[in-house]
């Protein structure tokens, strides 16, 4: 396995090592001892697993409180997945990285606690698989716009599916003057 930060402290592009045969392919989706060195050590509580169409976005999400990280992959399909920082008082508080992930690729993105975390469906459609450090809590959900033109993300898709949540979203701006941000 190889590891990559990508620009953002803590976020890391993993590149996992397939073993193709004319069977198919197998590869090793977590190990705990070998991802803690890497410095993805969880503990992680809950996978999540979501199906998406073609143009579709999911995201910008996180959890305020209770922050969550996450290890995504793709299982099916490919995405353009995105970590956005948005930790109070960062030297780089609104800085995004961005990676391709794809069932073909079997590379994995580490969004660490206290990044927004989102993608785009790039192929016909994509099974996401994420592993959670917290539980998921309605309550402390918040969604960052995806189009915010302080972030100046350049999303391969011009004009995504969303849900009503995220087209509402909040402001990289409104988020920062939140109470308690």
């Amino acid at each position: 396995m190889t590891v990559t930060e990508l620009g953002l402290p803590g976020v890391r592009l993993v590149e996992t090592r397939v073993f193709r045969d004319d069977r198919g392919h197998f590869l090793e989706t977590w190990n705990e001892a070998r991802y803690r060195e890497a410095g993805i050590a969880g503990p992680f509580v809950q996978d999540n697993v979501s199906r998406s169409h073609h143009g579709v976005l999911r995201g910008l999400h996180l959890q305020d409180p209770r922050p969550q990280g996450k290890l995504v992959c793709v299982l099916e399909g490919a995405v353009w997945d995105v970590a956005v920082d948005v930790r109070s008082g960062s030297a780089t508080f609104g800085q995004w990285a961005a990676a391709e992930l794809s069932a073909g690729n079997a590379r994995q993105l580490w969004v660490p606690p206290g990044f927004a975390h989102g993608f785009v469906v790039t192929s016909e459609h994509a099974l996401v698989l994420y592993k959670c450090t917290d539980v998921y809590v309605p309550t402390a959900e918040v969604s960052l716009r995806w189009d915010d033109p302080d972030l100046a993300i350049p999303w391969p898709i011009a004009a995504p599916v969303l849900s009503d949540k995220d087209a509402a979203a909040l402001s990289l701006r409104d988020l920062a003057a939140r109470p308690g941000a």
